[in-house]
């Protein structure tokens, strides 16, 4: 198991990972820091508890409104491809529809012609 050293709010703290993920676990800790560093600079020092309390917070804020959009956006999809299904499903049909009609067509035509070919040999 690798190990990183994270800075939050001015502190290190050693941490613990799977291998190769280190860059991604200081990216993370860089993030989090960055809304600590917020609340510090909106709030003052209130506490390294309650700053990372309420970081926290914003930050599973964030991620519940980005949970609501990909709900919002899946739900979308989900209409897109029954739509596109409906309009698949209706052009086969329209197809088989014209594919008979065409073939009826064709059978009327090579009637026709051996009808007129009859007569012309008649004649």
């Amino acid at each position: 198991m690798a190990q990183v050293t994270v800075v939050i709010d001015g502190k290190q703290y050693r941490m613990a990972c799977d291998e190769g993920q280190e860059e991604h676990l200081i990216d993370l800790a860089g993030r989090f820091d960055r809304y600590v560093s917020h609340l510090k600079d909106s709030f003052g020092e209130i506490g390294d508890q309650r700053l990372t309390v309420m970081a926290g917070i914003m930050v599973m804020d964030e991620l519940s409104e980005l949970q609501r959009r990909v709900r919002g956006m899946e739900a979308e999809v989900a209409t897109l491809r029954k739509t596109r299904d409906d309009a698949l499903t209706k052009a086969d049909k329209n197809d088989a529809a014209l594919t008979g009609a065409l073939a009826s067509l064709a059978e009327r035509m090579e009637g026709l012609a051996e009808k007129l070919a009859s007569r012309k040999a008649a004649q």
